[in-house]
């Protein structure tokens, strides 16, 4: 998975002669070396933040499709619909199952057919579950029909992976914290967006006509795709290597490092799904319409975003590993204040502790995407010390990176799906989702612990991370 072809070694000097990268037809670059100094300040640069802008804006409409269903759930009032809370929750798991199963052929997806080819087709893929829900949705659907379209919204989803996959490949090391992070911060702003729009929806046109939404971003989803295909560019250097993720799976830093986006990620998207529907029953006398619930539930979801390229340049700063550790310890206390105020009945004080975790999720999703490289960058300076070939190095360094970004990007979604369950099970077990924040902080320690033991403890074998 994404290795170079001519890369450059950890301690490689820069070169004397740079010439533009290139190029042949199907938008391939055959030359890349984003570690040479000299050919990163003059070509470059320029070609990488040309393909993470619309990386950027194709995986946002990614994102706000897969996150529709959050938004239209609001839309479907019990009386008219007949669709009880647990319903609801299970409307809104579906797309985040869905999204998580597809992460892994889409980020194959990319060293098979290259970034922006793929961008090109994950995008056109966006109009399936926009035009199949602007086609189905209206009173007297069935909860089945409804399901269905619900699932379709998943493909979005996939969208994350294949992005940071491809602007994994074009950023140097020392630059992936905030690359990555910007990538994906700009592509998780698509939850709060598009719960904007709902918002404007029901404050405009109301609750009655929610295919308003899905008329929105059947335009931008043309925009994306062919955006990509004028302006983006594939890198030979980005081919597939046909074992790369088997040998992922065998590396045990891979399900370390799934578990820990388990707890960042899974807890970003299954939150900001969640919220609106959280609001709605747990405070059900201050949130009785969708449009007392929706004026809130964008907040959290664009803070978490807004952060994450935070948490990468944190982590290119202090460490990726020391970042995530302290992170985690404040997800629990953020756990615990919403655990609080949900037993005191404090909206204010619940609003507060869930808006905070938003926030320290999205730093935490920056902080452990910076990990996965670094991981193995220490790998390889380590095998190099030891006599081992520099070049070789390299390669399974960048090839191990995007491997484990795909894998840990798929596991780290299915958190959303047991964020949406506990909720769930919770309130129809309670009436509250008590039981759900007691299980977050409980997660949250152990992802303390285990963040701490395998990569803060004195360890030479593996160097900072």
């Amino acid at each position: 998975m994404a290795a170079p072809t001519r890369p450059a070694s950890p301690s490689a000097p820069s070169r004397t002669v740079v010439a533009p990268p290139a190029s042949r037809a199907g938008g391939w670059i055959d030359d890349w070396r984003p570690e040479d100094p000299r050919f990163w300040r003059t070509t470059g640069r320029r070609i990488a933040r040309r393909n993470l802008f619309f990386s950027i804006f194709s995986e946002h409409i990614g994102f706000s499709i897969w996150s529709l269903w959050s938004v239209l759930v609001l839309f479907l009032p019990e009386a008219v619909y007949g669709i009880d809370p647990a319903g609801k929750f299970l409307l809104t798991t579906l797309p985040t199952a869905l999204g998580a199963l597809v992460r892994l052929p889409y980020t194959f997806a990319v060293a098979r057919f290259g970034g922006r080819n793929w961008t090109i087709v994950s995008a056109a893929l966006l109009l399936i579950p926009t035009l199949a829900t602007a086609a189905v949705l209206e009173p007297g659907v069935s909860f089945t029909t409804l399901l269905v379209v619900s699932c379709l919204a998943g493909v979005g989803g996939g969208n994350f992976a294949s992005s940071m996959a491809n602007i994994n490949a074009f950023y140097p090391d020392r630059l992936k914290g905030w690359a990555l992070g910007l990538n994906a911060g700009g592509g998780n702003l698509g939850v709060p967006v598009v719960q904007l729009v709902g918002l404007l929806v029901l404050a405009t046109v109301g609750a009655e006509h929610p295919r308003v939404i899905l008329l929105v971003y059947v335009p931008l989803v043309v925009v994306a795709a062919v955006g990509a295909a004028l302006l983006m560019d594939n890198l030979t250097t980005a081919r597939n290597q046909p074992r790369a993720m088997r040998e992922a799976t065998r590396d045990p830093h891979t399900w370390i490092m799934s578990f820990l986006y388990i707890g960042t990620f899974g807890s970003f998207i299954g939150f900001g799904f969640a919220f609106g529907q959280v609001l709605q029953n747990q405070f059900s006398g201050s949130f009785a319409t969708p449009l007392a619930a929706a004026s809130l539930t964008w907040l959290g979801p664009l803070l978490g975003s807004l952060v994450r390229p935070v948490g990468g340049t944190l982590a290119d700063r202090f460490g990726g590993a020391r970042i995530t550790c302290w992170n985690f310890v404040a997800m629990a206390v953020g756990g615990g204040v919403v655990w609080t105020a949900s037993r005191l009945e404090s909206l204010p004080l619940f609003v507060v502790g869930f808006v905070a975790l938003f926030v320290l999720s999205g730093i935490g999703n920056g902080s452990t995407y910076k990990m996965i490289p670094a991981i193995f960058r220490a790998q390889a300076l380590q095998q190099v010390a030891e006599g081992g070939d520099a070049d070789a190095a390299a390669r399974r360094a960048l090839r191990m990176s995007g491997a484990l970004i795909g894998i840990a990007g798929a596991i780290g979604a299915f958190g959303g799906v047991l964020v949406n369950l506990a909720f769930r099970q919770s309130f129809m077990s309670t009436g509250t989702g008590d039981s759900a924040y007691l299980a977050f902080i409980a997660f949250y320690v152990v992802c303390v612990a285990v963040t701490w033991v395998v990569y803060l403890r004195p360890r030479p074998s593996l160097g900072a991370v």
